[in-house]
Order: C-alpha cells, then structure tokens, then sequence
C-alpha cells in the first residue's frame, strides 16, 4: 500500500447511526460507528482488554461498548469507562486505549487515512472538477480475488479492450494500439484510447496522439473516472482488502435531462451495462500471477501498456517516498 494517503474505502451509506460495522481494509480489522452528531468514527475492531470484537458492540453516545465486559472507548480509541471498575473509580485506564484511524466522508465515500496521523491532509481526493451535485448517480459493488494495483492497472488497460470487450465497449475490432498519449498533471494521471482496425498500418507513437473527449482519468491512491462525456461518468473506487482481496464500488453518472428523477432513472439502468463490463474484465483479471503488480516485474509490456507503466513508477515512488 502507499503510505499516508487518503483512501477511499466504503459507501457512507453502509454505516448507519447506532450501528457498527466491520470492515476488513488495508489488511486492518477494522471497527466503524457513527458518534451523536453522526461523525463517522473508526477503531481497531479488537478490545484491548480480552480481545473480543468490538463490531458486535454497541454504540453508546459517542463510544463504541464492547460486547464482552463493556468497556468504552471513543473515536480516538481513548478508553473512557470500566463498568468492572464502577462509576467511582480514579484508575488511570489509558493503558486500555486502542488504535484510531483518521476517516472522513466526501460525496457518500467513506475515506480512511493509512499512515501517519500528523501527516493527513485536509483536501481528500476526488474529481472535483469533473462531478458536482448536478449528476445523478448509481452505485453496486463487486469483490475481486485481485490485489487493488491489478484492478486499477485494467482501468487504465487500453490494449485488452478489443479483445476483452469484444462484443460490448470494444466492438470493432480495433487491435492496433497507437500510442497512447498520457499526462500526469496536479496528481492526475490520464489517458484515452486511440485504437484502429489493423489494416496493416504502423501504429502512432504516443507523441502523434491525443487525449481525446472520451478518456481515463486516475487520481491516488485508488480512484479511477472514465469521462464518457460531459453528461455521462463512470467512477470507480478500488477499496483494498488486503493483499489479495478488493471491492470495487462502481458508480454511474448522469445529467442528460434537465430533470433529476431522469437522470436517477437512467443511472440506474446504466449500472446494469456497466456490470456487464465490469464481469468481463473481473473474470480474466482475477487470474493475474503475481496477484500484485510491481514497478520491476518479468512482464514482458507493449509500447501500448504505457499508462500502466506510468502508473507503476508513480505508486513505485510514493510507496518509496518517505524511506529516502
């Protein structure tokens, strides 16, 4: 994983007040509640006492009460009673404290900063400049047994679409892959597809391409935009199990009316094209070996694999950034 991110890793809609949910992310066994004020709130899912889950607490206030001998803590992990103790008690109990995580929410995402505490920024990543409250949207999820760098590495995959997508995005048969051309500009990574029907043609260098209307769009660590149009969006948010394990949530955007309850109508029947994509890809991705990728690998990549190669050496540096 890349250390001090933001990473989004749940629909703020899983977690409801009153009740907690357990979330493995990020190889953590985590703890998520929502205090009084509703303020997402995330603990390690073990309590320090006997080690019991603290999922199958209660809420109490603004703590999460362990299922076992009760014992309170809040959102960042302080244990605040005993009920072994009693009421009365002056025992200095913060030897109990459990670990906190910082979470924040954004847009109906959950995020979850996996690093250092003092290192967590404010702005948390999004594409603010591409999606507003104008889109109407749908959302489904999928678990993939695939490390969270292989399914971004196929979003970003412009060779595989004629031949994985052959009968739905990709028809056409266009398998010659000029370019493609790629920028990384203010932490976006971007891409478009600049594919052609063989007709014995030399392919286009990346330089001789652009990046056209209809393109990939990447932001890290782990959200991915694929800007159909100006009125239709794919998003998708890769959340990291662990190493071997992710769910992608996958949300469809719309504004092709001027009148909401449209746009809500078709966003969710393009969910159900966009699962029938998203099946395809799953079904050979879900067979890579190693299960993650890495910067130097015994792949042997195409002129055509550039974004993934760029995106490669990018995560490559910010994993390595803070070791220097």
């Amino acid at each position: 994983m890349i250390p001090n991110q933001w990473y989004a890793i749940l629909p703020s809609k899983s977690i409801d007040k009153n009740e907690i949910a357990s979330v493995k992310r990020l190889n953590l066994d985590l703890a998520l509640f929502r205090d009084s004020k509703g303020e997402i709130c995330c603990v390690v899912d073990q309590c320090s006492h006997r080690g019991a889950e603290l999922s199958i607490g209660k809420v109490k206030g603004d703590c999460i009460s362990c299922p076992f001998h009760g014992l309170e803590f809040d959102k960042n992990g302080k244990c605040t009673f005993i009920p072994a103790n009693g009421k009365a008690s002056t025992e200095d109990i913060s030897r109990y404290n459990i670990r906190h995580y910082p979470v924040k929410e954004l847009n109906g995402i959950i995020y979850l900063w996996y690093g250092e505490t003092e290192e967590a920024d404010e702005k948390l990543p999004f594409f603010y400049d591409q999606i507003d409250e104008s889109y109407s949207y749908s959302e489904f999820e999928d678990h993939w047994d695939s490390h969270y760098s292989r399914c971004i590495e196929n979003q970003l995959d412009v060779v595989h679409v004629p031949i994985v997508h052959y009968n739905t995005i990709g028809r056409g048969n266009k398998t010659l892959i000029n370019g493609p051309k790629i920028l990384y500009e203010k932490g976006v990574l971007q891409t478009s597809a600049n594919n052609e029907t063989d007709m014995g043609q030399e392919p286009k260098s990346p330089d001789e391409c652009v990046i056209k209307d209809t393109n990939l769009n990447f932001i890290y660590p782990n959200i991915w935009l694929n800007h159909i149009s100006s009125k239709i969006k794919v998003l998708i948010y890769f959340a990291p199990v662990d190493d071997e394990n992710t769910i992608l949530y996958i949300r469809f955007y719309c504004k092709l009316s001027k009148i909401k309850a449209i746009n809500s109508l078709i966003a969710f029947f393009g969910k159900f094209a966009n699962k029938i994509i998203e099946r395809q890809d799953k079904r050979v991705v879900i067979t890579q070996k190693p299960k993650a990728s890495a910067f130097r690998s015994e792949e042997k990549l195409l002129l055509g694999d550039g974004p993934i190669i760029m995106y490669r050496q990018i995560r490559h540096e910010l994993i390595n950034k803070d070791t220097k």
